[in-house]
């Protein structure tokens, strides 16, 4: 399975984080959040980290789910 991707961070001048993905706000971190989030993307892959912080991450399930009688 890749990895995620699309995903981009800008840091505004009042200390809040905006995390972006594929060009859209995704969410927006303020104080001390901001900067957990920013210690842990200096250590880690970016992109596995945004898609953490954001929740939009694959769980595994999404072909079980595909196959379900009910979506179908």
């Amino acid at each position: 399975m890749p990895g995620p991707d699309g995903f981009d961070h800008a840091t505004r001048a009042d200390g809040s984080v905006v995390i972006t993905h594929h060009g859209r706000a995704a969410t927006t971190l303020r104080g001390g959040r901001a900067a957990q989030f920013l210690a842990e993307v200096e250590d880690d892959d970016p992109q596995e980290v945004m898609a953490r912080w954001t929740g939009n991450y694959r769980r595994g399930n999404e072909r079980t789910a595909r196959n379900h009688p009910r979506n179908r």
